[in-house]
C-alpha cells in the first residue's frame, strides 16, 4: 500500500489508452495526456506499458510506502526526492518500506508520471482505472487524489536501474515556444486562405483557462468562407457554429473566435466548427506545455501524423526489449 501524505495538484490515476469504446454514452477515454512518457514510465517497472499510474500536474504528491518497490518517474521534473536525496528521472529505482518520495513544483514540463512495479489496483470503471473527474468515475474515487488516500499496488517484478535512452523520451524541457503539428479538417473548407495562414504563422498563447478538458488559446481572430454564412438555420447563426458533430480529440474547437483544443476529458460532440487537428503524435507536447507558454502551429499530412505515431510506437516497443542498465 501506497500512503498519500500530500496529493499534489490534480493527481490522479490513469491507464492508456484509457476508456474506450464509451464516447458515444458521454464517457471520453481520459488516460494520460503525455501517453509517450506514461507508457515509458511503465516500461521502466517491468508492467505493461497501459497498466495504471499517477499522472502529476504542475506540483506533485508526497506518497509513503509501506514495502520495498520499484518505481520510476518521467515527464516534467518536479524535483522529486526520496528521503531527501533526489530522485533519478527516466530511470526505475527503489523505494523501501517507510520511505517517502516528496515532489515539489515542475521545473519544466506541465505533468510527470509515477508509475510503481505491478500497476495500481484500483477498481475499473466501464473497462478503465482511468480518472474521469466530471463524471466522479475511475481512480480511487472519481477523483483526484486527496490527504489520505491509500493506493493499492498489485504485485510485480521490477528491477532498479533501467534507463530510457535520450533518443527514446520525448523532448521535455523550459520552452517559451512549442512547434505543434496540426492536420487540417475536418472542418478546413470553412476558414478562408487568409485565415489559414494566420493560423499557420501566429504564435498561439496557452491560456491558464485551460485543463484536461480543454487548452484554450489567445491570438488572432479568424476569418472564414463564405460558406460559414450561407448556411441552413440549424447551423446556428455565428460563422463558427454547425450542426452537431462529432469531435476527435486534438480538435481545434472553434468556439467563435477562441480556438479550444479538446484533450481527453473533452466532449465527444458540439456545434462549433474544427478546422484543425492535433495528431495523436503531437499530442504528449499539448500535456507538458504550461500556461503563458506559445505555440506555432505546422500543417501536416494525415500520413505524416501516423508515421510519427508508428515512430513513437517503434520507440517504446524497443525500450520494452532493451531499455537500459
Amino acid at each position: 500500500m501506497i500512503s498519500v501524505i500530500e496529493a499534489g495538484l490534480e493527481t490522479s490515476i490513469q491507464d492508456w489508452p484509457g476508456r474506450v469504446g464509451f464516447y458515444n454514452k458521454g464517457f471520453p477515454p481520459s488516460g494520460p495526456l503525455d501517453s509517450w512518457s506514461f507508457r515509458l514510465a511503465n516500461i521502466l517497472v517491468g508492467n505493461e506499458e497501459g497498466f495504471a499510474a499517477l499522472e502529476c500536474q504542475f506540483m506533485g504528491p508526497t506518497l509513503k510506502f509501506d514495502r520495498d518497490i520499484v518505481v520510476a518517474i518521467t515527464g516534467a521534473d518536479m524535483q522529486a526526492k526520496v528521503n531527501g536525496q533526489t530522485c533519478p528521472l527516466w530511470e526505475s529505482f527503489t523505494v523501501y518500506a517507510g520511505q517517502s518520495i516528496e515532489m515539489s513544483y515542475a521545473i519544466s514540463g506541465a505533468r510527470s508520471y509515477i508509475a510503481f512495479c505491478g500497476g495500481i489496483a484500483a477498481e475499473p470503471t466501464l473497462g478503465s482505472r482511468s480518472t474521469f473527474a466530471a463524471a466522479g468515475v475511475g481512480g480511487l474515487t472519481g477523483n483526484a487524489l486527496k490527504i489520505g488516500d491509500i493506493l493499492p499496488v498489485e504485485p510485480g517484478h521490477g528491477e532498479a536501474g533501467r534507463k530510457i535512452p535520450l533518443v527514446a523520451r520525448p523532448h521535455i524541457e523550459q520552452q517559451l515556444t512549442w512547434e505543434v503539428e496540426a492536420v487540417a479538417g475536418p472542418n478546413d473548407d470553412w476558414i478562408d486562405q487568409q485565415g489559414h495562414d494566420r493560423f499557420l504563422s501566429s504564435e498561439w498563447r496557452v491560456s491558464a483557462k485551460s485543463n484536461r478538458m480543454g487548452m484554450r488559446l489567445e491570438g488572432p481572430d479568424w476569418t472564414f468562407t463564405n460558406k460559414a454564412y450561407d448556411k441552413l438555420p440549424e447551423n446556428g447563426s455565428e460563422p463558427a457554429n454547425i450542426i452537431d458533430h462529432g469531435y476527435p480529440i486534438g480538435a481545434v474547437n472553434l468556439a467563435g473566435q477562441t480556438p479550444i483544443i479538446l484533450l481527453n476529458d473533452g466532449p465527444s460532440m458540439g456545434g462549433f466548427i474544427n478546422p484543425y487537428t492535433v495528431p495523436q503524435c503531437a499530442l504528449w507536447k499539448l500535456g507538458q506545455a504550461r500556461p503563458g507558454e506559445t505555440f506555432r502551429f505546422k500543417s501536416i499530412s494525415v500520413e505524416e501524423a501516423q508515421l510519427r505515431a508508428r515512430q513513437i510506437n517503434t520507440l517504446c516497443k524497443d525500450c520494452q526489449v532493451n531499455s537500459v542498465k
